[in-house]
């Protein structure tokens, strides 16, 4: 029996690598018997009972695979002109307060660890949590960060 199990799987895996369809005995159409004028619509009667819709539902599964489901956009935030950004590096503590969901300790967070090179340096450097950090990513800037830095500017 597992002989016959093994060869059985053996020529499935042959069978689709070739590209063709194994079908086994069980699987495999009726033939077809002609009827006379008489028998047929008994015929058509019994060869409908016997079709299997089931046969179909692999052949159309394969053909349209599930699609997976997207992960919804998140909404666009309209884009503030760069002379209302708020600059991180130049701020005093009341304007770093305005921002939405900064506190007066986290206000002084962000001024001793000054000077900062971009404004994500404020999650990588872990001055804000990153649910504050994009809370308020679209509403800050570093303007002139070489300059604080004690860097030359570049022409």
């Amino acid at each position: 029996m597992s002989y016959r199990l093994i060869s059985v799987s053996l020529l499935s895996a042959a069978a689709l690598l070739l590209g063709t369809v194994c079908v086994h005995a069980a699987d495999a159409p009726a033939p077809v018997v002609k009827a006379s004028a008489a028998q047929a619509p008994a015929a058509k009667a019994s060869a409908a009972k016997t079709a299997t819709p089931q046969a179909d539902a692999p052949k159309a599964a394969a053909s349209h695979p599930a699609r997976k489901a997207r992960p919804a956009k998140p909404p666009k935030t309209p884009r503030i002109p760069a002379d209302q950004l708020v600059d991180i590096n130049t701020a005093k503590a009341d304007e770093l307060k305005k921002l939405p969901g900064i506190s007066d300790a986290e206000a002084a967070k962000i001024i001793a660890g000054r000077p900062y090179g971009s404004k994500s340096w404020l999650h990588t450097k872990n001055v804000l949590p990153a649910e504050k950090y994009e809370t308020i990513r679209d509403l800050i800037a570093v303007k002139d960060a070489a300059l604080h830095m004690g860097m030359p500017k570049k022409k």
